[in-house]
């Protein structure tokens, strides 16, 4: 057996490939749960979306005024700012399923930015704030444990 060098890896029945170790990451189970993450991005963006009309249009629509809110600004603002932040995550959820990693790591930061705008947002829509949060948690958790494995697929 002849040495062909350090770009040689050794096989299962003894000799050399020529090919360097397969660097690629393991696909397992979690790989659904990342196209799932993606999917609930581009949901949640589409929700955000309505949320932000909804504010900008019908500021009769929620549970308290503006004076009950955490961050006391008018709904107005509200909207758009869920208008903005849904239009990214759909965006984003896009990404992250064609396996862009820099779109995984950007919806990472969306996901907690989301978490954070619906926490100030709770006391006007409480139950769906909640769920979102909630979402926004699966979504984080997904993207830094496993968000290699999509690009395997």
């Amino acid at each position: 057996m002849t040495d062909t060098g350090a770009r040689a890896t050794h096989t299962e029945a003894g000799g050399t490939t020529g090919r360097r170790p397969d660097t690629t990451p393991t696909v397992t189970g979690w790989t659904g749960w990342v196209a799932f993450a993606a999917i609930m991005m581009m949901l949640l963006g589409a929700f955000q979306i309505i949320e932000g009309l909804v504010a900008l249009l019908n500021t009769r629509y929620f549970v308290v005024d503006e004076s009950g809110l955490v961050i006391q600004v008018n709904y107005t603002t509200w909207g758009w700012v869920h208008l903005a932040l849904g239009a990214l995550l759909v965006l984003v959820g896009i990404g992250v399923y064609l396996g862009n990693r820099a779109a995984q790591i950007t919806g990472i930061v969306l996901a907690g930015l989301s978490a954070i705008v619906n926490l100030a947002f709770l006391p006007a829509y409480p139950l769906w704030a909640i769920i979102v949060i909630a979402v926004d948690v699966l979504v984080i958790y997904a993207l830094a444990v496993h968000g290699k494995e999509i690009r395997a697929v």
